[in-house]
């Protein structure tokens, strides 16, 4: 039976804090809907309503297109193992690049990761649970190397040019502004 909240709880910050793996959900105005999953140590709860999370480069970049058009972004995290729950935060987010004033006091929080590209700020305004006894359950056996050492290769400069290449425009052509924000 779902159920919802107006804030994190300590029980489910630390549910939250126990999850090796989150999605999150964006959409503009219009086009289409972007759901992905994300890992490694990349989100940090501030406080009972807010959450940041460390973008890194990849394929595309729809999220940060979808935030600066519509803001509305959902993240949501499911046990794979023990008992079983989903978790969503809903909210309102915004896009953080490296040239903005609040880069490095967020990016302060985030071990080191090779290619970090935005940092997204969530504020929440609603938490819901759900029972998840359809998710099946998994095993943790470690995060993936391949992003890290993809990034490490290219270097900084490498990660600028793949972001001028690919990470400027949503799939449907909406602009990301890595470059002007970041490089």
């Amino acid at each position: 039976m779902a159920q919802k909240y107006q804030e994190i709880s300590d029980r489910l910050k630390s549910f939250i804090e126990n999850q090796k793996i989150f999605f999150v959900a964006t959409a503009a105005a219009d086009g289409r809907v972007n759901l992905s999953p994300k890992g490694l140590d990349s989100l940090r709860i501030l406080d009972k309503n807010r959450v940041i999370w460390l973008n890194v480069t990849g394929s595309g970049n729809e999220t940060a297109a979808h935030v600066q058009e519509n803001p509305r972004m959902t993240i949501m995290f499911m046990s794979l193992s023990g008992d079983p729950m989903i978790l969503r935060l809903y909210g309102t987010a915004k896009v953080v690049h490296h040239n903005e004033g609040e880069w490095a006091s967020l990016i302060s929080m985030f071990p080191p990761i090779p290619g970090a590209r935005q940092i997204f700020d969530l504020s929440i305004d609603l938490v819901q649970t759900s029972c998840g006894m359809a998710v099946p359950l998994f095993d943790y056996v470690a995060d993936r190397e391949a992003l890290s050492a993809w990034a490490e290769k290219k270097g900084d400069e490498g990660i600028k040019d793949y972001w001028r290449d690919r990470n400027q425009l949503s799939l449907d052509g909406k602009p990301t502004h890595i470059v002007e924000k970041s490089v």
